[in-house]
């Protein structure tokens, strides 16, 4: 491994490169201001990653000869590029995430990555972002670390060789941080609800943002909960903390905490630090829906944009504008349903903040199904638990209106009407429950 500067590193790209970028809090701002620094110089490079935070310089428009990227996950720095032609997206489930970036026939010419520095025996981490940044540094023909103190050193497959490393620079940058704040009163009733529907000894899945947030402080008074997920957040320390998180009744790795990545705080990475309690392992594995169901009572509790009348989940796109990506959604409700016990979770508010309902009669024209109304189990709203597993689209269409703001329920009503013709019959929600 070669100590250099930004500058010296990213001199090994190429024109017609393919470059992975590594992701999330572990996103190596230093290497991607170098790169795209040299966009005078390079031309047609394909830029791949997942979700990163910072500035994305390489998909301004100014710089559209040099680099185009394609996204396996869309976040705020990506959308307006998106939206403007300057990108693309790889659309795929989480749990085949790393596909575009692992196939050796079209594998990464450079991985930029940003990890620990090496311990005593040569090894350097990936710290909090491990997801599908080891099968680009397998492939990957050179590979250029930017190494920060300020990186955790995590446990699990994010353990790389110095013998791997082609040349690094050093930083002393701070992580992004994600600070979580004030659920609002629908937020802390779509938790509550949620945690109703949450047993002792389940194993959970959730992500970041406010309804996980919400879900997680209402668990305070379960016993014996265990964590697999994609990435989990500071609401997970809590619980372990105060011993209502032990991972003592999973089946697959009992004991810890699995995860492909994490996002949060410094009290979140400071948390991850050299803790063989988190193990952060290939999201190929973590994802993969054989692994999921091995847990007991697997409850996975996911987002949605809306949700239409007969049970499909819009979760990764406004219409025709891209938002996020699919992610390891239909990983998780896939695995969670076939789990002993489980339960997959679709939570949302039952309005915007501009009082459009986002329990809607069709989804928007564009938008993309995440998740099938042949897939749905439970949504959830502030107004309660709708389960439609085994209904009709009459009876799914009666359970959400219950469940939607109340100011929205008569025009839903009439837009159900329209499509169904009648409501459910009584002999037919009696034979149902049979």
């Amino acid at each position: 491994m070669r100590i250099t500067s930004a500058d010296d590193a990213v001199r090994t790209i190429k024109s017609g490169d393919r470059v992975f970028i590594h992701g999330a809090a572990a996103t190596p701002v230093q290497l991607i201001k170098a790169m795209t620094a040299r966009a005078n110089e390079l031309r047609d490079v394909e830029v791949v990653h997942l979700h990163t935070e910072g500035p994305a310089p390489y998909a301004n428009a100014e710089v559209a000869d040099s680099f185009h990227t394609n996204a396996l996950f869309v976040g705020a720095n990506m959308r307006t590029a998106i939206e403007e032609g300057g990108g693309g997206l790889y659309p795929g489930l989480l749990e085949r995430g790393a596909w575009p970036v692992s196939q050796r026939h079209s594998a990464a010419r450079c991985c930029a990555g940003a990890g620990f520095a090496p311990d005593r025996h040569g090894f350097c981490s990936l710290g909090v972002s491990v997801d599908v940044a080891r099968a680009a540094v397998q492939v990957s023909r050179h590979v250029i670390a930017q190494i920060n103190p300020n990186m955790p050193r995590t446990h699990g497959d994010g353990l790389i060789h110095i013998s791997h490393i082609d040349s690094a620079v050093v930083v002393d940058d701070p992580l992004p941080e994600f600070p979580p704040g004030d659920p609002t009163e629908a937020e802390q009733a779509i938790g509550r609800y949620c945690a109703e529907l949450i047993e002792d000894g389940a194993t959970l899945q959730m992500g970041i943002g406010a309804i996980p947030n919400a879900v997680l402080a209402a668990l305070g008074d379960h016993r014996d909960l265990g964590v697999h997920t994609e990435m989990f957040s500071d609401g997970v320390v809590n619980l372990v903390e105060k011993g209502v998180i032990t991972n003592e009744k999973k089946r697959v790795h009992p004991g810890k905490i699995v995860s492909a990545f994490a996002m949060g705080t410094r009290r979140l990475y400071d948390f991850a630090d050299d803790n063989p309690q988190v193990v952060l392992l290939d999201v190929a594995y973590v994802n993969d829906t054989a692994t999921i169901r091995r847990n007991p009572k697997v409850t996975a509790i996911n987002s949605a944009i809306e949700v239409d009348l007969t049970g499909q989940v819009g979760a990764d796109s406004m219409g025709t504008r891209q938002y996020s990506g699919v992610g390891g959604q239909m990983d998780f409700v896939r695995g969670a349903s076939l789990s002993e016990g489980g339960k997959p979770i679709i939570a949302l508010p039952s309005a915007t903040s501009k009082g459009i309902s986002r329990i809607v009669p069709y989804l928007r024209l564009g938008t993309g199904v995440v998740t099938t109304r042949a897939h749905v189990h439970y949504v959830v709203t502030e107004y309660g638990i709708a389960y439609l597993y085994g209904k009709n689209l009459r009876q799914r269409a009666r359970a959400l209106i219950d469940i939607s703001h109340p100011d929205q329920r008569a025009a839903l009503e009439e837009k159900a009407w329209e499509r169904f013709k009648r409501w459910p019959l009584e002999h037919e929600d009696r034979v149902m429950a049979l």
